[in-house]
């Protein structure tokens, strides 16, 4: 089992599940950034169990980011910046989320709306829950996090242009 925290609340969140709820195995990948809140701890102890979670949601959403660990900001700030209601969405483990009934997942990521991904890793595994993702398919690169991100296409400007991209 698979959890990716996205900030200190998800973090502790994550350490909950791993000790209290699971059997087996588990990896939790952390940021070596400096990374703000994304929610609150309540929040994230309810949504980390579940898999994933809306941290930004809205009213009538054309569209929906999903983030997971550090990339959660990015996808923040990509919402921030489309002018269309956009939900976010954490998704620390993708196999606690893959656990959860249809209605659970439907109510986090409803058919028909258009998906992106951001993650800082590969884009391969995301088609199971997202339409286009904002990945890197190839090696990284080592320079201080900000800037490996931005050489990388891993920013809020490339997320919201995929969007934009998907609603045409």
């Amino acid at each position: 089992m698979v959890l990716r925290p996205g900030d200190g609340n998800e973090t502790s969140a994550a350490w909950r599940v791993i000790l209290e709820d699971l059997e087996g195995p588990a990896c939790l990948v952390l940021s070596r950034q400096d990374l703000p809140p994304i929610g609150s701890l309540g929040e994230a102890m309810e949504g980390v169990a579940r898999g994933a979670y809306a941290v930004r949601d809205v009213e009538d959403p054309a569209a929906v980011i999903v983030g997971t660990g550090s990339e959660v900001g990015v996808a923040i700030a990509a919402a921030e910046q489309l002018d269309v209601s956009v939900r976010v969405v954490s998704m620390p483990s993708w196999e606690l989320f893959a656990q959860q009934d249809d209605a659970y997942r439907e109510s986090i990521l409803p058919a028909g709306l258009p998906k992106v991904s951001v993650e800082a890793g590969v884009s391969m595994g995301w088609a199971t829950w997202v339409d286009a993702s904002v990945a890197i398919d190839r090696f990284g690169a080592s320079a201080p996090g900000a800037e490996v991100l931005q050489k990388l296409g891993i920013t809020p400007e490339a997320v919201a242009a995929k969007v934009r991209e998907l609603l045409g």
